[in-house]
């Protein structure tokens, strides 16, 4: 089940996967890249990223009153798995 997140268009916030729960077994986060679909002009779009050890952060901006984006993180792991998780944001004037 995907999550579904609320956003004003005018606001910067930052979002925050915690893998730890699915790698508990000492693999750590050593990439992670994020993408908002669909990509478009005044759309959400990432502003900045980090990532810890089992912890990923993005910050978006923007975004169109009245869509809906899916905002994937997709992370490489230190024993080589690959694994994304996806958000559904909803972008609305409040």
């Amino acid at each position: 089940m995907m999550t579904m997140m609320v956003k004003d268009p005018g606001t910067r916030i930052d979002f925050e996967f915690d893998w730890a729960a699915a790698y508990s077994d000492g693999a750590a986060i050593v990439a992670s890249d994020w993408s908002v679909i669909p990509a478009e002009a005044g759309g959400v779009s990432v502003a900045g990223a980090a990532h810890g050890l089992l912890q990923t952060t993005v910050t978006l901006t923007g975004g169109v009153a009245g869509r809906l984006y899916r905002v994937t993180n997709r992370v490489t792991l230190s024993d080589g798995q690959i694994d994304e998780r996806s958000v559904s944001m909803r972008v609305e004037e409040r």
